[in-house]
């Protein structure tokens, strides 16, 4: 458009220069314009739905399949445009190698995921977090830093996650090898009232996630 302003001032008044300045104050203003335009409007929330950022914590023995749904869901949302972190076990203690496993060390641990879950929660950014997290006061503890917690247990007996584990871990802790493995020598504090509990001895992962999605629906999460 600014191309043809330009050319029918050019029509007009027969000058090159003076139609190239039109022309080129006309696109300066529509680019200025369009800038405002969108972030006025993104701040704008009639006739949207604004979401509510949230933590969803997957809790339950190792091997119990929380890494599974904890990355389903983390793609279902990624794929619906939402802002969303995932944070792992494996991962977070591969980058922090010296973190223990008593019970004092896994606390703090968790304490500390749970610090900067909030803080990604406060910024408007969905957390999925999973980690074993085995005792009820730091799961706790992580709940009342967080305004939106979603405790999710990943049921399944410890027979069944032996069965999966293809780093023979419950293995090398029936042996000594590893101490205090969760569920065999070390208790799992299994949630008392979960937002969500799944058992995924008896349903498929993608029922699973599907009733996962679907609590965030009904209480309009998403």
């Amino acid at each position: 458009m600014s191309f043809v302003i330009a050319f029918l001032v050019y029509a007009l008044v027969g000058s090159i220069g003076i139609a190239a300045i039109v022309g080129g104050f006309d696109l300066a203003i529509k680019i200025i314009f369009y800038f405002f335009n969108e972030r006025i409007w993104n701040r704008i929330y009639i006739g949207k739905q604004k979401q509510s950022s949230f933590v969803l914590w997957f809790t339950g023995l190792p091997c119990s399949g929380k890494s599974t749904l904890a990355d389903m869901t983390y793609h279902y949302l990624l794929g619906k445009k939402h802002r969303v972190e995932r944070l792992d076990g494996d991962a977070v203690r591969s980058a922090l190698p010296d973190t223990g496993f008593t019970r004092e060390e896994r606390n703090a641990h968790i304490r500390r995921i749970g610090y900067l879950s909030s803080m990604l929660e406060k910024n408007g950014i969905t957390v999925i977090a999973s980690f074993v997290s085995p005792y009820r006061d730091a799961r706790r503890y992580v709940r009342a830093m967080c305004t939106n917690f979603i405790e999710i247990f990943v049921e399944a007996s410890v027979e069944e996650c032996e069965k999966r584990d293809t780093k023979k871990l419950y293995e090398k802790a029936r042996a000594g090898i590893i101490i205090n493995f969760t569920g065999i020598d070390d208790p799992y504090e299994s949630p008392k009232n979960p937002e969500i509990k799944i058992s995924t001895e008896n349903i498929s992962r993608e029922n699973a996630v599907e009733q996962i999605i679907n609590y965030l629906k009904a209480e309009k999460y998403i």
